[in-house]
């Protein structure tokens, strides 16, 4: 898995689950090279050092994006940092009112 391109500047960790699979999907809609670092689900002996020690020690969750060596974390908080970062091809429509009730969805989605 992977974008175009060598990655070397924006790194996704995680395995198959629908809150990567989202990060995934915009990444790829917004053209944006990225490194695939696959982690262990169950057995966290499969879990690689950025993850475990070096960019999210304390709580060890997928996915996590590193930008430039610094990690996000929690796929929401992603979607909106690469589409804040990234301009083209927004994930967000412009109008308030319309960005609110997309969130609104988001979150409901999330909670059931």
């Amino acid at each position: 898995m992977g974008g175009q391109g060598n990655g070397k500047k924006v790194k996704l960790l995680g395995w198959f689950s629908p809150y990567v699979q989202r990060v995934v999907w915009v990444l790829n809609l917004k053209g944006i090279n990225y490194e695939w670092v696959e982690q262990g689900f169950r057995d966290s002996k499969y879990r690689s050092q950025l993850l475990l020690k070096k960019y999210n020690p304390m709580i060890k969750t997928v996915p996590m994006l590193v930008h430039h060596g610094r990690p996000v974390l929690e796929s929401l908080i992603i979607l909106e940092y690469i589409d804040e970062t990234w301009k083209n091809n927004p994930i967000l429509p412009s109008d308030p009112y319309e960005r609110a009730m997309a969130r609104f969805w988001e979150n409901l989605i999330d909670q059931k």
